[in-house]
């Protein structure tokens, strides 16, 4: 059985757009340099809007979902499925993420170097941040291979024995799929964003399907959260992260 705690480590998610044109490998530093990829720009961020959890045992959570960003800092999210009275809630910062669920009377605390060795999941708050927003999953180098097909990029990148393929539009700067697995098959993510919205002059992905598969006693589970924003606000005054077990 999926501990739902570990639905919920990410925020995050989508839909494909393909493509038909043969892809073209970009070989010159000039052509390259026409891959510019947009990364949203914010201090503090405040969202709401309705999240669905799929675990693999069948179970299915709908509710409403609160999240709250500190840029490069924290973020945070509260979820309630219904009656008013709040479920889950998580804090994320650079070294770990705490979870309070209330569901299942459990009271997470771990670091991400904890995370990947017990479920093979390689993540950190940048990263996790860069999914929130649909930005490239990490800084953009000439090392990194880089081909167009059509209206899209399709830019690879491998850090630290994990692997990411991200399908980014030509149109807006921003990733509409996004694919990660170590490169041992530990652990593995498939992030979609079908449609986006402006935010301060930006464009934000307003829906996201995100798919997880991960280790655990059980074995290999699988998890996927389908999140759709109603209210965006993007703010220049700080705002509270609450959070206590």
């Amino acid at each position: 059985m999926i501990k739902p705690s570990i639905t919920f480590l990410i925020i995050a998610a989508i839909f494909l757009a393909g493509c038909a044109k043969k892809p073209i490998l970009y070989t010159s530093d000039e052509i390259m340099e026409e891959f510019s990829p947009t990364i949203f720009e914010f201090e503090y961020i405040s969202a709401k809007g309705r999240i669905v959890l799929e675990e693999a045992n069948g179970k299915v959570t709908k509710g409403t979902i609160s999240l709250r960003a500190k840029k490069d800092s924290v973020v945070w999210f509260s979820i309630t499925p219904g009656l008013g009275v709040e479920a889950i809630r998580g804090m994320v910062t650079e070294e770990k993420m705490r979870i309070k669920d209330r569901i299942n009377g459990e009271d997470i605390n771990i670091s991400f170097v904890e995370m990947f060795d017990r479920y093979g999941l390689k993540l950190d708050l940048p990263l996790m941040q860069n999914l929130i927003f649909a930005n490239v999953p990490q800084e953009f180098s000439y090392r990194d291979r880089l081909l167009r097909a059509g209206k899209y990029f399709e830019l690879t990148q491998i850090r630290d024995g994990v692997r990411y393929h991200s399908r980014v539009s030509t149109t807006h700067g921003k990733v509409v799929e996004l694919t990660s697995n170590t490169l041992d098959d530990k652990g593995s993510f498939m992030a979609s964003y079908p449609t986006f919205e402006e935010v301060n002059g930006q464009p934000f992905p307003n829906k996201m399907l995100l798919k997880l598969s991960f280790n655990s006693p059980e074995g290999v589970q699988n998890a996927i959260i389908h999140l759709e924003f109603s209210r965006i606000d993007y703010l220049n005054e700080a705002v509270s992260f609450p959070f206590h077990f």
